[in-house]
């Protein structure tokens, strides 16, 4: 597959990446609805617990598009996505909170119409709740996606042969590190977004944070499109793809503000634009 690259747009005269402005230079023009007790509706984000953990404190965010209809014939293509760890904060004021309502990236790509999509958490087995750091039980995490995801495809009128998995922080780490965990779930992604951070750059130091754990699962990847995006840099992550020798359909990109912040895509931008260029065309390939 071939391998894209995509250069920042703000460059300086020697082809180096000029100081990135603060997010909170460029108002948003989209909001995430919050998360709300009910029903599923069009333009309606709620709170669900699946069957397997009816009684606990564990739960997923739903959000159907502005222009979802029950029993449509058409199939809505499925943004599935993993937040980052809590509590954070930086020197920029950027927070996560870790929590599943927290996330912003997958309403940016779709600005709230065309997909359905999912926010899934990372399970706490022990405590029957929502992990906020890291990945709680890993295996309960994996089964719950498992399940999830061709249920809300069935239920909502998702694609099942288009579904993207996309993360901020530790959900990026998560697009390779939970979404090719093995070869069943790997099976469920059409193609990813990892938004800063990437599986195997770093060794975190919980269990298989390593480069040959990393590596296994960069080979169920199998040649589907990844858009990499990172603040600042991408130098590194470019770095380690080309140390493993898998080949792949890479997307690189810098984001265009300085901040670790998954609202950078509620402000528009070039890139932006690329990435839902990108997700236009990656569900629009033929599927082999």
């Amino acid at each position: 597959m071939l391998t894209v690259l995509c250069l920042p747009v703000i460059l300086s005269g020697a082809a180096r990446p000029a100081k990135l402005p603060d997010i909170k230079s460029v108002p948003p023009d989209l909001k995430t609805p919050e998360m709300v007790d009910g029903a599923a509706a069009a333009g309606k984000r709620v709170k669900q617990v699946a069957p397997e953990y009816k009684g606990t404190q564990v739960f997923h965010a739903l959000y159907l598009p502005v222009d979802w209809k029950a029993g449509a014939k058409r199939k809505y293509p499925v943004i599935v996505e993993y937040a980052g760890n809590g509590p954070y904060r930086n020197r920029y004021g950027d927070v996560s909170a870790g929590k599943v309502e927290g996330s912003n990236l997958g309403y940016g790509i779709s600005g709230g119409k065309g997909f359905i999509w999912l926010c899934l958490p990372y399970v706490n087995s022990k405590t029957k709740s929502n992990q906020r750091q890291w990945w709680g039980d890993v295996e309960a995490t994996v089964e719950y996606c498992k399940k999830t995801v061709p249920r809300i495809c069935e239920q909502y009128g998702g694609d099942p042969s288009r579904v993207i998995l996309v993360g901020f922080s530790r959900g990026a780490i998560a697009c390779n590190y939970i979404g090719l965990y093995d070869d069943e779930i790997a099976k469920l992604w059409r193609a990813f977004v990892p938004y800063s951070h990437y599986d195997g750059v770093r060794n975190w130091g919980y269990a298989g944070s390593d480069k040959a754990s990393a590596l296994k699962r960069l080979k169920r990847l199998k040649g589907r499109p990844q858009f990499i995006c990172m603040e600042n840099s991408i130098d590194e992550t470019k770095r380690y793809l080309e140390s493993t020798g898998v080949k792949g359909d890479f997307t690189f990109a810098v984001t265009p503000f300085r901040n670790h912040n998954d609202r950078w895509a509620h402000r528009n931008s070039p890139q932006r634009k690329q990435l839902r260029k990108w997700v236009a065309r990656v569900l629009s390939d033929k599927t082999d």
